[in-house]
């Protein structure tokens, strides 16, 4: 499996504003001063909130009265043509997933639009999600249009096992966030991405008749404030992260991409086949973990997808549960 080679500032997008955004006439030096400034976002984690800056040519904000220099992020978001719409997404699609694409505004859960009957590889996604959940029935909510949150339906062979594909799916998530944003990012079992040791993606494969539906959720464009401040894992986003605002469309596009090259070989092969990028991204081994009330210390991921937890001496193997690192 071939790494992934893209740009990371195919993420990024800028915003430009001319001098016809303004109801006032400018004079000529100042329509050439407003026309020559580049606004692009930049988040301010102390204040929560986004500023537009960096006018070129020595121009400064008090002489560009026709331009808006600054406002909030959700001024920004109005601006930014950042859509999961398929006239965004479907052109920058090279594989089986995603195809058919199924988009809506806003929706209940993305894995209510995809019907058991589609073919394999295809894929929902939304901009608003009312009723999403991870894990143990969790709500996964995010403010509309800042996150990924998609499902996507497979049909991988009897023999393997839903746990695996989410381990495996984790891969592909690690993948596209080290590529935008630059940093590691790591696996904590059984469906986290994790990063600077916060969650930033979560994953979630449901067995459906003999298909699995492969829910994710990524965070991408949201600030501090607007992350959920009692989850059980601390969160983060793409943006909390670097500060970088980013178009949507062709990480999700990446994502799938790579989550096609995992699958394929985790369908041949199993974890197996992926066991040393599994292992080098374990985010609990030699954590102090508290599994059913009791501690111990985490060893690692087995090579069939199962946490490996020494209670004292006592080594045993979860399948699934619910496991907490204690900080």
């Amino acid at each position: 499996m071939s790494p992934m080679r893209f740009a990371a500032s195919r993420f990024t997008r800028g915003v430009y504003l001319s001098s016809r955004a303004s109801r006032a006439r400018p004079s000529p030096s100042r329509a050439r001063a407003t026309s020559a400034m580049s606004l692009s976002p930049r988040y301010d984690g102390s204040r929560g909130n986004e500023t537009l800056c960096s006018i070129r040519r020595g121009a400064s904000p008090a002489d560009c009265t026709a331009a808006v220099v600054c406002m909030t992020a959700v001024s920004l978001v109005r601006l930014m043509p950042d859509s999961l719409a398929p006239d965004r997404v479907e052109p920058l699609l090279l594989g089986r997933l995603g195809k058919p694409y199924l988009f809506q505004a806003s929706c209940a859960s993305t894995q209510r639009l995809l019907d058991v009957d589609l073919p394999e590889g295809a894929v929902a996604v939304c901009d608003e999600q009312r009723e999403g959940r991870g894990r143990l029935g969790r709500a996964w909510q995010a403010p509309p249009g800042t996150a990924i949150l998609c499902s996507i339906l497979l049909e991988p062979p009897a023999e393997r096992r839903a746990a695996e594909l989410s381990l495996a799916a984790g891969i592909a998530g690690a993948q596209v966030v080290e590529t935008a944003t630059g940093l590691t990012a790591q696996l904590k079992w059984p469906n986290d991405v994790m990063l600077n040791r916060r969650k930033v993606a979560g994953i979630l494969a449901e067995v459906v008749d003999d298909k699995v539906v492969l829910g994710i959720g990524l965070n991408v464009n949201q600030s501090r404030e607007e992350l959920p401040a009692d989850a059980r894992v601390p969160p983060t986003s793409l943006l909390t992260t670097d500060g970088v605002r980013r178009d949507r469309a062709p990480i999700l596009a990446e994502l799938l991409r790579a989550l096609e090259d995992v699958y394929d070989v985790w369908r041949e092969g199993g974890l197996a086949l992926l066991y040393a990028e599994l292992g080098s991204r374990d985010f609990l081994r030699g954590r102090r973990v508290q599994v059913n009330g009791r501690e111990g210390i985490a060893t690692g991921v087995d090579r069939e997808g199962r946490l490996e937890i020494d209670f004292g001496g006592a080594r045993e193997l979860l399948e699934s549960g619910e496991v907490t690192y204690l900080r």
